[in-house]
């Protein structure tokens, strides 16, 4: 899975608008739409504070593990099907 897919899905697990993700990671919708949508990359400070944001480690958010874990390495939850 890319990791922009992810990045959609973790959103959309925390009921969260791109707008809401945008404002915490201080850049506009539409730049932030783009890396959702897989066509500008992610800049690393980026990763960390989504990983943060959504408790997730960050070889999972990148698309490395397919299986999720939180920052301090227990299961992490999926809500969504």
């Amino acid at each position: 899975m890319y990791f922009y897919r992810r990045l959609r899905d973790l959103r959309l697990d925390h009921d969260f608008t791109q707008q809401y993700v945008a404002m915490f990671l201080h850049t506009p919708q539409s730049q932030y739409a783009l890396y959702e949508a897989g066509h500008r990359e992610l800049p690393m400070h980026h990763f960390v504070s989504l990983a943060r944001l959504y408790n997730v480690s960050l070889d999972y958010l990148a698309g490395l593990s397919d299986t999720p874990r939180t920052l301090d390495g227990t299961p992490y939850k999926i809500s969504r099907t």
